[in-house]
């Protein structure tokens, strides 16, 4: 069996890597997310939606390329590899809800904005409280004679202040299976939003408010044949997507750490002959492959298995949390002194595992998955 990647996925990934490398080094990361404003560039937004980015799973039909989820984990470890600030994630996200619940005529009428990048989305979804259950939302719906009304709150929504639209799920019901998923114009009446304060600039979350908002019949997406087994699919795609650039910042966290334990000269001799460095950076090493294998095959059974993904999901999801998090300290720690300090890189990439390790569920709830999904 071969398990490595085509040469189409490994020209995508060198022709990523080149463009944020040319385009958004880390000192442009920087300039980025330290500015007043949505989080992203808006010039960069609009070259990675000309490359294609931005439709790169979304079908041919409504603009996009049509490629697999292994296709955009290789998009994905780059990004989190530069640590590119850009709302991309959420953008396809909320795409492929809109794919999976919508009927012809709702993806005609959004898909072709998002792949485009005229649109950008977000997904407004959560893990359940009970790693066993699927996602509650924090929102309800009421029948009115013409439509629906929205009210409710949801935390933690990632590029908020840059979405134009939201895909959000709401409940209609009192039952479990009583769950729809709806998309709104971000400027919808009665609909508020305030930025959350962050540790991980790079990545801008937001508070979601609805009073009372208006909902066509034709906003909510009406081809979804159990809603529950669809959030729990999305789930699935949100948690292997973070693992991806999570991958990709492990990596890069890495890499640094080790050309710093090359450069940096102590006693004589650098830094990386000691046992106490290069055992640590040993240790990052087996981690990182472990987490990036589990993903990779995640990756596979999202395309190609998908009663197999869920378990290998929250198998990746759950080493990753734990493992970037350590990888995060450990390059901050073997740069001595000077990893504390603000021009140095380390403290970008301790801070994305800080971010990614609560997103769309952490270790804790992943490993109960797993065991949920055991039996046990």
């Amino acid at each position: 069996m071969n398990f490595g990647f085509t040469d189409e996925q490994e020209l995508l990934r060198s022709e990523v890597r080149k463009f944020l490398d040319e385009r958004c080094p880390l000192e442009e990361v920087r300039r980025i997310t330290e500015a007043k404003g949505p989080g992203y560039s808006p010039e960069l937004w609009k070259e990675i939606a000309e490359l294609g980015w931005t439709g790169l799973v979304i079908p041919e039909e409504h603009g996009g390329a049509g490629l697999g989820w292994v296709d955009w984990v290789v998009l994905l470890e780059e990004t989190g590899r530069s640590l590119f600030p850009s709302p991309l994630l959420s953008n396809t996200l909320a795409a492929a809800a809109i794919r999976a619940g919508g009927n012809p005529a709702q993806q005609a009428r959004w898909l072709p904005g998002l792949a485009r990048g005229t649109e950008i989305g977000s997904l407004v979804l959560r893990e359940a409280a009970d790693a066993s259950a699927a996602p509650v939302p924090g929102i309800e719906g009421r029948r009115q004679q013409q439509g629906w009304r929205l009210s409710g709150e949801q935390h933690g929504v990632p590029d908020l202040a840059a979405a134009t639209l939201l895909v959000v799920p709401f409940r209609s019901g009192p039952a479990p299976e009583d769950l729809r998923l709806a998309v709104l114009d971000a400027q919808a009446r009665g609909l508020r939003t305030r930025e959350s304060p962050g540790m991980d600039l790079t990545k801008r979350m937001g508070s979601l408010q609805l009073d009372d908002v208006p909902l066509a019949e034709e906003e909510v997406l009406g081809a979804l044949p159990s809603p529950p087994a669809a959030l729990a699919r999305l789930l699935d795609l949100a948690a292997a997507a973070v693992t991806a650039e999570m991958v990709g910042a492990a990596e890069a966290a890495l890499a640094c750490t080790v050309r710093y334990a090359r450069e940096r000269v102590q006693f004589g001799s650098p830094i990386g002959r000691y046992q106490g460095v290069k055992h640590p950076l040993a240790e990052m090493y087996v981690d990182l492959e472990s987490f990036k294998s589990l993903l990779y095959y995640a990756a596979w059974c999202l395309d190609e298995s998908p009663e197999e993904a869920p378990r290998f999901v929250s198998m990746a999801k759950a080493y990753a949390s734990d493992a970037f998090a350590r990888i995060g300290i450990d390059a901050v720690q073997l740069h001595g002194a000077v990893g504390y300090t603000w021009e140095y890189d380390p403290h970008l990439y301790l801070k994305r595992s800080k971010w990614a390790r609560a997103m769309y569920g952490d270790a804790h709830h992943h490993y109960a998955r797993v065991a949920a999904l055991g039996g046990l």
